[in-house]
């Protein structure tokens, strides 16, 4: 993950920069779109080091991963089964055709 983080580092500079040369030349889309290239470089090293945190957590207790998955995947089975069952109102669906 640390090419994550140094990526998020250097997209978040660049965006900095971008950010304040838009501030010189009195341009609200560069200050725009480097305010968003900064942010998109914190959340990027953000992601990282919930990955780094997941995958400790992971390693040192997997039983709990296990049971969190399998948790996980329980709900979104049951979202899906009770989406199945709404009656579809005459609408066709792809499952329809021929």
């Amino acid at each position: 993950m640390e090419t994550t983080k140094g990526e998020g580092a250097l997209r978040e500079a660049v965006g900095d920069v971008q950010q304040a040369a838009g501030d010189l030349l009195g341009d609200a889309g560069a200050q725009v779109s480097g305010k968003a290239k900064e942010l998109s470089g914190k959340a990027q090293q953000l992601y990282a080091d919930l990955a780094d945190v997941v995958r400790e957590s992971t390693l040192e207790r997997p039983f709990a991963a296990l049971a969190i998955a399998a948790g996980v995947g329980f709900i979104l089975g049951a979202l899906r089964a009770t989406n199945r069952a709404r009656p579809d109102n005459g609408r066709s669906d792809w499952r329809d055709r021929d």
